[in-house]
């Protein structure tokens, strides 16, 4: 049985100090072997029979259910993979069913798909995430969390982000065990040589075409490596697709929670809150909705507060340092995105433009490349 040596039951406590958050998990090859003890499906669920391949695996996971109790919907705001909620009536619980996209292992490898499992059992015991039930072929069973979806509206209000940035300070204090090394450019990189050389749609290799040089692509990449190397910002542990669709709203509660790990790793502290702050303008890319500085501002207050118990930290020296990270990150963040939407583009069976998502993604960062840089 693995080892683990929790300090706190409930992270969330303003009151307690650093150290209180550390969830020292022994070892990362002792957080592996435990994933892999969990119960494993050899069953691949198909997205022609989706809720009658879902029953299947939830009855397999839940031997006591009665499949009659079931009642299946389609989660619809994610464009990674296809997720599938599941309510036993009867026992008025619910699960989620997650089925990876198809071309999902150039995005999440064999690695990173385990981490994804590790970082829900450790989130899972600082009660920032469900338990994971078992595994398939292509997919997870896991936790639902109750309360609704943030809408893009959400985002922009001023106490509901308020909840979002003190949420986020909690996950940047939580300690994984594994290499710490931020892995947002390696990742980028390694998107950018998957790129096709030519498209199998030919609409969409056009466009690609008209838009796209994979050389320049490389040689700006290296360029903004190099200048945000120079920003200073602490490796934390990220959730790195901070999007609406990913943040739970608990009315009953009055609280936030995340959802969604594939993409989490560590990384620039500041990456994670300029991806938040790009996503304000949601899928469709309304960048009108990029937050002004006032209320990035007071986002970020509310954050370091959360972040740093001791308030004397907590100038307004630093939380103005912190809004220049945050935005040169934000460049990074449309690098990241933009790339990944490239490959999606050409691997995707879900309906939506992924090339369009790439233009728009690299436009804006062309656009505010300048005067985010020059911050």
């Amino acid at each position: 049985m693995w080892k683990r040596y929790l300090y706190v039951s409930n992270v969330r406590s303003s009151t307690l100090n650093m150290e209180t958050y550390k969830l020292n998990l022994t070892s990362k090859k002792e957080l592996k072997s435990h994933i892999e003890e969990l119960e494993t499906l050899d069953y691949v669920v198909s997205t022609t029979n989706l809720f009658e391949d879902c029953a299947h695996v939830v009855m397999k996971f839940f031997r006591s259910w009665k499949e009659n109790d079931l009642e299946f919907v389609r989660c619809k705001d994610g464009i990674t993979n296809k997720l599938v909620k599941c309510t036993n009536r009867s026992l008025e619980f619910s699960i989620l069913i997650r089925i990876y996209g198809s071309g999902t292992e150039k995005f999440i490898d064999r690695e990173q798909e385990t981490m994804a499992s590790i970082n829900m059992v450790t989130l899972s015991e600082l009660g920032l995430a469900c338990p994971i039930y078992g595994r398939f072929k292509n997919g997870l069973v896991y936790g639902y969390k109750p309360g609704r979806v943030f809408s893009v509206s959400d985002m922009s209000d001023p106490y509901k982000s308020s909840l979002v940035a003190k949420e986020l300070a909690v996950w940047h204090r939580v300690t994984i065990a594994g290499d710490r090394k931020p892995d947002l450019f390696f990742t980028i990189h390694r998107w950018i040589k998957e790129v096709p050389k030519t498209y199998t749609n030919p609409e969409v290799d056009e466009r690609f075409r008209k838009n796209f040089n994979i050389e320049e692509l490389n040689k700006e990449l290296s360029d903004l490596e190099q200048e945000l190397a120079k920003v200073k910002s602490p490796v934390v542990f990220c959730h790195n697709d901070l999007l609406h669709a990913n943040i739970i709203y608990n009315d009953a509660m009055n609280e936030v929670s995340f959802i969604d790990y594939e993409y989490a790793t560590f990384n620039p502290q500041a990456f994670d809150i300029g991806n938040h702050f790009n996503e304000f303008g949601g899928i469709a890319c309304d960048y009108s909705l990029y937050p002004t500085k006032e209320f990035q501002l007071q986002f970020l207050e509310q954050y370091l507060r959360a972040y740093n118990p001791d308030a004397s930290v907590v100038t307004a020296e630093r939380i103005n340092e912190l809004y220049r990270e945050a935005n040169k990150f934000a460049l990074a963040s449309h690098f990241y995105w933009g790339t990944w939407a490239l490959l999606q583009a050409n691997l995707s069976d879900l309906d939506f433009d992924f090339m369009g998502y790439a233009i728009l993604r690299f436009n804006e960062y062309y656009k505010k490349k300048n005067d985010f840089l020059e911050l």
